[in-house]
């Protein structure tokens, strides 16, 4: 699974998004509108100014800035491709990615905190040898010899397994950097537009950035299908596909989660748990017995 680099960056861009829409809603031009939000010197939107002016591929400057501005990018050059009004294209935008960024961020944070507890956990063993000091137990006298220095050993080893285990465990259970929907949105665009079907899956397909040569996603061709059968509107079956892809994103991210909290019992009770006992209650142990039954 992909790694997850959604987050606050991509707030601020779905913002830039609904500027440059109220923009475009009020009449200025495309050059304008990339100008005046260029003026705070961000990178990108420099760029994309720049593009503008010159008549340039404004998809490909809003690409080189990675995260939720591939999103705008693919949803920009859609709607430059079929004619779509730019500005209802960006609003449409907007609204998807914002509903898109708040699923994949609630999966986040439910994936976070059983995440969080694991690695709180993993560390607590290290307080063992503190607390038979501040018990009064002496256990540094003891790991001096081989016992006590094997166990502690044994112990730290295990606490690094299991803070390895613990961050693998959490890497696969991370979100992917698709936003759920995201694919249908776009095919929408394209077909509000006019664009027959074909062209609008071939558009969607030649935009993704990470694999341009990839398919539309089976719910999308599904929605098609029902569209040519029954003769519904098909944009409105896909835009409601995209919101039910959004429900099973976050149903997913909530099963995840869930069962990643059952996973991080196993490293809690093979490594976290045995490492507390070698380091503080078999040290704390070994140091009452040398006190008492073996005095040096």
């Amino acid at each position: 699974m992909k790694q997850s680099t959604r987050g606050g960056a991509d707030t601020s861009v779905i913002e830039v998004a609904m500027r440059l829409s109220v923009l475009l809603s009020a009449g200025v031009t495309v050059p304008a509108a990339w100008r005046h939000l260029a003026r705070d010197g961000e990178a990108v939107l420099v760029e994309a100014a720049q593009a503008a002016e010159s008549g340039g591929d404004i998809a490909a400057a809003l690409r080189r800035g990675g995260g939720a501005w591939n999103d705008i990018a693919r949803a920009w050059a859609v709607a430059v491709a079929v004619g779509a009004p730019l500005a209802d294209t960006l609003r449409s935008a907007v609204a998807a990615l914002r509903d898109a960024h708040e699923v994949h961020d609630g999966v986040v944070v439910a994936l976070s905190e059983p995440v969080a507890t694991a690695r709180l956990l993993t560390w607590l063993p290290l307080l063992g040898l503190p607390l038979g000091i501040a018990l009064g137990l002496d256990p540094l006298r003891v790991v001096t010899e081989p016992l006590g220095a094997g166990a502690v050993i044994a112990g730290l080893l295990l606490i690094g397994v299991s803070h390895v285990w613990t961050r693998r465990l959490a890497r696969r259970a991370e979100p992917g950097t698709d936003l759920a929907g995201w694919e249908a949105e776009l095919v929408a665009v394209a077909l509000s537009s006019g664009a027959s079907v074909d062209r609008a899956q071939a558009l969607v397909a030649a935009e993704r950035a990470a694999t341009p040569s990839a398919d539309v996603p089976a719910g999308v061709t599904a929605a098609l299908e029902l569209s040519v059968r029954t003769g519904a509107p098909a944009v409105e079956l896909l835009r409601g596909e995209a919101w039910l892809a959004r429900q099973r994103a976050r149903a997913q991210g909530r099963e995840t989660a869930a069962r990643l909290s059952t996973r991080l019992l196993l490293p809690l009770g093979i490594c976290t748990l045995p490492a507390f006992l070698l380091l503080g209650v078999v040290p704390a142990v070994l140091g009452v017995v040398r006190s008492t039954v073996l005095p040096l």
